[in-house]
């Protein structure tokens, strides 16, 4: 089994990011999966984006300190000016081992101007 999409954010699990067993948090987790998916809409939009939901999270199997978290963004659908983002988190235990699924999740951004006002995403993906 393959990563979905593009990599789009790659770090390392810490010790101040678990537990007292060694489980990274799941809202540490899904702060870097908010924080990849929004430079993928970001770049799409070409300029300010902001999250507005996050749909269908799944959390498989649990990420540990010292694992490598590459988290993978695919733009599913884009509206007049928001956007679906399907985000995938792989885990490669212990910096070098197995790459193995840990979560994935459906973002939706909406592009913003200067007012934080809803505004178009442009037509075409210009950012290549």
């Amino acid at each position: 089994m393959s990563p979905r999409g593009e990599l789009s954010l790659r770090t390392l699990a810490m010790p101040r990011d678990a537990n007292p067993n060694g489980d990274i948090f799941g809202g540490w987790v899904l702060s870097q999966m908010d924080i990849a998916a929004g430079m993928s809409a970001s770049q799409r939009a070409r300029g300010r984006v902001a999250t507005v939901a996050i749909d269908a999270m799944t959390f498989k199997l649990p990420v540990y300190v010292g694992d490598i978290l590459c988290v993978y963004t695919d733009i599913e659908r884009i509206g007049t000016s928001s956007m679906a983002i399907h985000v995938e988190a792989w885990a490669l235990r212990d910096r070098m081992g197995q790459r193995i699924k840990v979560t994935e999740g459906q973002f939706t951004f909406v592009a913003i101007d200067e007012q934080r006002k809803p505004r178009p995403v442009p037509k075409t993906d210009q950012s290549a």
